[in-house]
């Protein structure tokens, strides 16, 4: 249950029905899919992978560790941690569509045996409590309607000593950033999502829902508030993008 009583929510830069949003995201990621990878190279110039592989870093896979990817989509973190050493892995995603991508990236690099793919909504998730080691959640956070819950379901579900790690986009630290940036995200972004992706909306949507995300400094309180311990942030690329990390203790 929600603890926000606001009946709209932000949807990139426009409000719209709290009980719409979900619907709505899930259209968008159901449409970029198909491109989605290769989209996220052209965006972030092959970045995103560099990031990714210092987030899996983070994560300190273990054979004897379980993870549980939450809004996993096509895979990149549930493959690394595997690629690394990592335990069994459960890959869970709101949208069939990016799960479907990444079952079929799975089977071609050879993890079935080590993973499960889950079609959940990471506000409510049908899993017990305290049942995984690590928690990840890349590029997801800021999709969902409810964070508070995401978080609070994040952490129901890591055992005592577990980790919760977050990679999502942020803002920006270097001041001298934000007019390239800004240019990039609005000017550039969705041009290349209509010529690659035949979808420019969509791609709009996800440079404002950046705009939209709380600051590295608020996550980080939201965190706490989620009964996280000894939380953590990490900027990178000037904080285009951070880790933020924190404890259930």
């Amino acid at each position: 249950m929600s603890d926000n009583p606001e009946t709209t929510v932000d949807f990139g830069f426009r409000q719209v029905d709290r009980a719409e949003k979900a619907g709505m995201v899930r259209a968008v990621f159901d449409s970029v899919a198909p491109r989605y990878d290769l989209m996220n190279d052209l965006m972030s110039l092959g970045i995103h992978r560099v990031w990714k592989r210092d987030f899996v870093t983070a994560l300190r896979p273990a054979r004897s560790d379980r993870l549980l990817d939450l809004a996993g989509g096509t895979g990149d973190i549930s493959f690394g941690w595997l690629t690394r050493g990592g335990g069994p892995v459960v890959l869970s995603d709101i949208n069939y569509s990016m799960l479907s991508v990444g079952r079929d990236r799975a089977m071609d690099r050879g993890f079935g045996a080590d993973l499960d793919i889950v079609v959940a909504d990471a506000e409510r998730l049908p899993l017990p409590d305290r049942c995984f080691d690590r928690v990840s959640m890349a590029f997801g956070l800021r999709n969902c309607t409810d964070k508070n819950a995401v978080l609070r379901e994040a952490r129901r579900v890591l055992k005592p000593g577990g980790r919760f790690l977050c990679l999502e986009f942020s803002h920006l630290t270097v001041d001298g950033l934000k007019r390239l940036y800004d240019a990039w995200s609005f000017k550039v972004l969705p041009v290349l999502g209509r010529i690659v992706a035949q979808d420019e909306d969509s791609y709009q949507y996800l440079a404002e829902s950046i705009r939209t995300f709380p600051d590295q400094e608020t996550l980080a309180g939201m965190m706490e508030q989620a009964g996280l311990s000894r939380v953590t942030v990490r900027n990178l690329s000037g904080g285009i993008a951070a880790i933020h990390a924190g404890w259930r203790l």
